[in-house]
């Protein structure tokens, strides 16, 4: 953690200081933020930034090394009465202060300090403001190193994916059945030999469990995959190294030499609205233009009204990446909630509208870095649906 730094982005944001407050570990961003490791946390502690001078916290007797490590003056306190005096001291002379904090919730992934002490720093006398910006500053910004093994692990990742669908193809060819829950098995066992790791995953879906955005084959019950069938793989995973960061992509196929055109049809304005919001993002960032996370969306998405299919994009645009599939930068969102996060270098995201009618649910899904000057697409892109045969 580097104070200078947040100090500095204090100042530039007019703020007077950033507010880190826990309750047994409630809040993961503050952890990770300043590099906190304690092993057991059952009382609330306070530790403050300011925007000038030297940070200061406060910690229950019982837990009074909860911010050994951390630069600053630490005070305990044991009762209630000394924690709220505690507290005011903590963040005298401030009028307005950061916190982990969302107004209306409008961006939960950072929401998570508890409206009772929201309303005991109140009373303090400060004004909270969301630690949003800061959040993605201090948080979902890359190494160089990070940068490269999103690299490695698009790599790898495009390769299994391809032989995901080459598997389904022969099998089809050879009269071999084969499942959803096959193909999955097959690709987790892709990401295991090739020294990969994920949460949960992957997707690989068949015509009417395409259009569940969500979901993932079991053992039983999962579809075979028959000539005619339409495909979707969606597949995310790390390399199994520290500080990894994840490539989180969508591709889909028809089963078969000729697409129907109602397939081929949704596929192309997926396609291309997925290309009007990577477009967006590579414009601003080439002209240097501010850009936000539902200015994307509005990209995509304004496209599929355009055709006619707005109500069947039941989603955001994109998600952050980072160390989790889903990171803690701007989200491509202007559906679920109103994301007006500025989009800032070094961060990555997922463009990956869909549509998702009863029959059948095309997405389409690539990852996009952005840099100072430019933005990229990290990894293959899909053009043309997958024949698979």
């Amino acid at each position: 953690m580097h104070i200078d730094d947040i100090q500095a982005a204090l100042r530039e944001e007019h703020l007077d200081g950033w507010l880190f407050f826990d309750h047994h570990h409630r809040d993961p961003l503050a952890y990770r933020i300043l590099k906190l490791n304690p092993q057991v946390v059952t009382r609330r502690w306070y530790y403050f930034i300011p925007a000038h001078g030297d940070p200061r916290g406060l910690v229950h007797a019982v837990e009074s090394g909860v911010l050994a490590g951390l630069p600053g003056d630490v005070r305990t306190y044991s009762s209630w009465s000394t924690q709220v005096d505690g507290l005011q001291g903590l963040l005298a002379g401030s009028r307005k202060i950061a916190m982990q904090y969302s107004p209306n919730c409008s961006i939960p992934y950072v929401s998570l300090v508890d409206g009772g002490t929201i309303e005991l720093v109140r009373a303090t006398g400060v004004e909270i403001a969301t630690s949003a910006d800061l959040v993605q500053l201090f948080e979902a910004r890359w190494t160089a190193a990070q940068l490269e093994m999103h690299l490695e692990a698009g790599r790898r990742i495009d390769r299994i994916r391809a032989e995901a669908f080459q598997k389904i193809a022969a099998d089809l060819a050879s009269g071999q059945t084969i499942t959803e829950w096959d193909v999955s098995r097959f690709i987790r066992a892709g990401f295991e030999t090739s020294g990969m790791v994920t949460d949960h995953g992957p997707i690989v879906a068949v015509n009417a469990n395409m259009s569940n955005p969500h979901y993932e084959p079991e053992p039983q019950g999962s579809r075979e995959i028959h000539k005619g069938d339409a495909v979707l793989i969606d597949l995310w995973a790390k390399l199994d190294r520290p500080s990894a960061v994840y490539y989180d992509i969508t591709w889909t196929g028809y089963c078969g030499p000729t697409p129907p055109s109602v397939l081929q049809n949704i596929f192309e304005i997926v396609r291309d609205a997925r290309d009007r919001a990577v477009h967006r993002v590579q414009t601003a960032a080439a002209r240097g233009e501010l850009i936000h996370g539902f200015d994307v969306d509005d990209a995509a998405r304004n496209y599929i009204k355009e055709q006619g299919f707005g109500e069947y994009f039941v989603h955001r645009t994109g998600h952050s990446i980072g160390e989790e599939p889903h990171g803690t930068g701007a989200n491509m969102d202007n559906l679920e909630t109103h994301d007006d996060r500025r989009i800032v270098a070094r961060t990555c995201f997922s463009v990956e509208p869909g549509i998702y009618l009863p029959e059948f649910g095309i997405r389409s899904e690539v990852n996009v870095y952005v840099d100072a000057t430019e933005a990229r697409v990290t990894g293959e892109v899909q053009r043309e649906l997958v024949i698979i045969e």
